[in-house]
């Protein structure tokens, strides 16, 4: 495709651009001033852009009480933004990757698990842990599941692959409602209801196909020839798989994984359906939108939704080249 060298062209071209960027990037610039503002500031008929921000909303969100020494979030932040930044910066370190990613994942553990023994947390903290659990499992179980469906569904071109493809779609095509009763009774009938089994069992059903389909994609990219060298010098098919194959898709595997986790991260009707108490974060900032008997908490919803958002921003950050390398798998050929 050759460039654009018109200038007027050129100038559309830009100007369609920036508008675009304007459009994704505003709502996120304003929710997250509103996160900063009182009650009164957010609420105001003419939008503040100047104002005194205020931590309050984030401290109401997460803490039930503000300790009189905050030594130790300081810390527990300052660890937090370290482990950041070893995150972003693995690929310029001297040390492996997967160590680096393996030590964070440690620390962040230990992190979420003992912060609740230092301060007094609020329910929107149990919220983001209902969240992680959820999210890790439903990730973990797709990826892994259909890491082996798609490799036989691309290595297999038989009819039954294909009646399998299309079955897959169709369930994917369904809409939640159609899994809801099934479940929520499945649920009750075997006492798994309001357990973080049950909703991680639903989502993996429901995210399953898309897993299957895109990654099958991305193992057709693969030649067929690669394996047989491998079954040749003595592998077997999953010797072959798992030692030969997965390293050449490990980007492959992260798009998909990011996108099941997307998928999981942001579920609300399941979630509300099957549980009381595990409640995730998109159900836990319903409750700051208010109604009849009591009104909205702008703040309160600005801080809820830019907190939620945070650890998304964080994962893509951390594996944005596996991310870029994957959507762009089987881009040019030749």
């Amino acid at each position: 495709m050759r460039p654009v060298t018109n200038p007027v062209g050129r100038f559309v071209i830009y100007a369609l651009l920036i508008m675009f960027l304007l459009w994704s990037v505003v709502p996120i610039l304003w929710i997250t001033l509103q996160s900063f503002k009182t009650q009164r500031q957010a609420a105001a008929r003419a939008p503040l852009f100047v104002f005194k921000p205020t931590l309050e909303n984030y401290g109401r969100l997460w803490l039930d009480s503000i300790p009189d020494s905050p030594a130790m979030l300081v810390v527990g932040l300052t660890g937090v933004v370290v482990l950041v930044l070893l995150g972003v910066l693995a690929q310029r370190l001297p040390i492996p990757r997967n160590i680096i990613y393996i030590g964070i994942l440690a620390a962040l553990i230990a992190i979420i698990w003992g912060i609740p023994k230092i301060v007094d947390t609020a329910k929107f903290y149990d919220y983001f842990v209902n969240s992680l659990i959820v999210s890790a499992g439903a990730v973990a179980i797709s990826v892994s599941i259909g890491c082996l469906s798609g490799y036989a569904l691309a290595r297999y071109s038989g009819m039954s692959g294909v009646a399998l493809l299309l079955v897959a779609l169709a369930f994917r095509a369904l809409p939640r409602m159609a899994f809801l009763l099934p479940f929520y009774w499945m649920g009750r009938l075997s006492g798994l209801h309001d357990t973080y089994f049950l909703v991680i069992i639903a989502l993996v059903a429901v995210n399953q196909p898309f897993t299957i389909w895109l990654l099958r994609s991305f193992f057709m990219d693969i030649p067929r020839e690669i394996e047989d060298a491998a079954m040749i010098d003595g592998a077997s098919r999953l010797g072959a798989f798992l030692k030969v194959i997965t390293p050449i898709m490990w980007p492959g595997i992260f798009s998909t994984a990011l996108f099941t986790l997307l998928l999981a991260y942001h579920e609300f009707l399941l979630v509300r359906i099957l549980t009381q108490s595990k409640w995730t974060l998109p159900l836990a900032m319903v409750q700051f939108v208010g109604g009849a008997q009591m009104p909205g908490q702008i703040p309160m919803q600005a801080a809820a939704a830019v907190s939620s958002t945070i650890p998304i921003v964080l994962v893509i950050l951390f594996f944005q080249k596996q991310l870029v390398k994957g959507l762009s798998a089987g881009a040019v050929k030749g």
